[in-house]
């Protein structure tokens, strides 16, 4: 296969990373983790010094010039990320601490409010724990029924079985956008609508999708979005929650304390208007502030030229990979994003995954948090997965392949 060109100028790019300069064991570092998190441009570290150096103070209740300062910056990227997702208000963009938060948060509000005996909620083979276990948690405290969508063996949901699941006791849908294990794409916008039209609410986790493709919630009509920074070239503990306005209005806090609140006697709380009700106490303000300039970049780089390269990447991996006599290639989806998830026989994941560190590249072994997908696989030690971002070369996936065949030497 040849080698695309693309608009986008790579070495640019990785000169934005300082940490691709590392040294790993002695070898230059290949970091195909990405899944797992991206790397930090140096604008963002930047932007997390700038706030601490010059203008680290409390928001929203302060009047000094400080307060003020960080005010608006923290707001300036709650608007920004508002505009990333095309959501229709910013009050519906919630600030939490990550992906398992935001779906915690609806599942200890809107299931605990609207959700009882009886009522079913559905999710994928293809889900994340953090989309799993909330959801059983609700279950055994609320008497609802959890379902599950199979998938066929390329990885795909089986959207035959989902629509025979669907009926006027489905309360909940809780997908995936993109696997984190396989990248497998699901057809979010046909789950959304096809669960809409039983009157069951939708939630997406988007922590795999939104550094790879443009997210326009309103065009999908999720009621529920959820997605991590650090997947975003942005900061760790930060994530954001998008629901519909009316939708968030009618669900209760989930934490008590300040910010939260309007009036506090002894006697009875009133709780603060949207998007404040669900952010109780001093937020992360710094690393709030920081996601703006990840935005930033990744709005400058472009989400289409993003895709098309990563894109391309994925498929020279594929065709690379494919060659290696023994290693079998994980989940074959016909729409996937950016993950190779492959097992070499006779050889643990884990082995692959020491031997290839020895060598400076940083791969993903094991379950990837997907221990249920991984059993329905017949893969109880998980898979090695190779996951790829934009800073990523053609070279460096010639490197992966040269480490395999040598992680075979050593083990065969």
């Amino acid at each position: 296969m040849n080698k695309p060109k693309t608009a986008l100028d790579i070495e640019k790019i990785r000169s934005d990373f300082p940490i691709l300069n590392e040294a790993v064991n002695g070898k230059s570092l290949v970091y195909f983790d990405n899944a797992a998190t991206t790397q930090k441009p140096s604008v963002v570290i930047n932007a997390l010094t700038d706030y601490y150096g010059h203008y680290n103070a409390n928001i929203h209740r302060g009047l000094h010039a400080l307060a003020e300062k960080a005010t608006f910056a923290f707001e300036n990227s709650r608007h920004s990320l508002q505009r990333f997702l095309n959501a229709a208000l910013v009050e519906e963009i919630i600030f939490t601490y990550g992906t398992t938060d935001g779906i915690n948060l609806v599942a200890q509000t809107f299931g605990r409010r609207f959700l009882g005996q009886g009522d079913e909620i559905i999710i994928s083979t293809l889900e994340h724990h953090s989309n799993i276990v909330p959801w059983q948690m609700l279950c055994e405290e609320r008497g609802c029924v959890l379902r599950v969508i199979p998938i066929n063996e390329q990885g795909e949901l089986r959207m035959d079985e989902y629509e025979k699941m669907l009926s006027e006791r489905t309360k909940l849908v809780s997908v995936v956008h993109v696997s984190n294990s396989l990248g497998t794409i699901n057809p979010v916008k046909t789950i959304i609508e096809k669960a809409h039209a039983v009157g069951a609410k939708v939630l997406i986790d988007g922590a795999q999708a939104t550094s790879h493709m443009e997210v326009d919630v309103q065009a999908l009509d999720c009621d529920f979005y959820v997605f991590s920074l650090h997947k975003l070239y942005g900061p760790t503990g930060l994530g954001v929650l998008y629901g519909k306005k009316a939708i968030l209005d009618a669900m209760p806090p989930y934490r008590g304390g300040g910010e939260m609140i309007k009036e506090v006697t002894f006697e009875k709380t009133t709780y603060n208007d949207l998007p404040y009700k669900f952010e109780a106490g001093t937020p992360n303000i710094a690393d709030v502030v920081a996601a703006l300039t990840a935005v930033q970049y990744v709005d400058e780089l472009g989400k289409t030229n993003m895709a098309a390269y990563e894109n391309e990447l994925l498929r020279y991996a594929t065709e690379q990979l494919g060659d290696i006599d023994g290693l079998r290639i994980v989940g074959q989806a016909a729409e996937k994003i950016s993950v190779v998830s492959f097992v070499l026989a006779g050889i643990h994941p884990q082995d692959i995954g020491t031997i290839l560190d020895q060598q400076g590249i940083a791969i993903r072994t094991g379950h990837h948090c997907t221990q249920p997908l991984m059993n329905r696989l017949g893969l109880p030690s998980g898979t090695a997965r190779a996951s790829f971002a934009v800073y990523n070369t053609f070279a460096e996936i010639d490197k992966l392949v040269q480490g395999i065949r040598k992680v075979q030497k050593m083990m065969l």
